[in-house]
């Protein structure tokens, strides 16, 4: 891990090649979140692509039109969604309609990780 970062709303730990998120429960991500998002990208992912993971082990929810401004962070390239618990991953085939970037969803961080670094790889080749 590159760097750990707290903020009201949860906590981010940078990676090389992505961001993982821990919101904390009952949190509600609002687009004005995303103004960490993009400072993230552009400190620690400048001029490269990078994932991003929301690792769902709370309860929260998200306003769909943060996925509008998400989908404009152009060296984003895949959001990864991880949760074990099917409730968890309720609203996604909605987010998916707000998402204009690679969208998928795993019980496992690992099979996460793994689906970032993967599009990271097609890019280079």
């Amino acid at each position: 891990m590159i760097k750990a970062l707290f903020y009201e709303f949860g906590e981010l730990n940078v990676f090389k090649n992505f961001v993982i998120a821990i919101m904390n429960e009952g949190t509600t991500v609002l687009p004005k979140h995303n103004d960490v998002l993009r400072d993230i990208a552009d400190r620690y992912f400048e001029n490269r692509p990078f994932g991003y993971i929301t690792y769902r082990k709370n309860s929260y929810s998200v306003d769909p039109l943060v996925y509008i401004q998400t989908s404009q962070i152009e060296n984003l390239i895949g959001f990864a969604v991880v949760s074990k618990e099917e409730s968890k991953l309720a609203n996604l085939e909605i987010e998916k309609y707000f998402l204009k970037k690679p969208l998928a969803s795993f019980s496992s961080l690992d099979d996460a990780k793994d689906w970032i670094n993967s599009l990271i790889e097609s890019q280079k080749g």
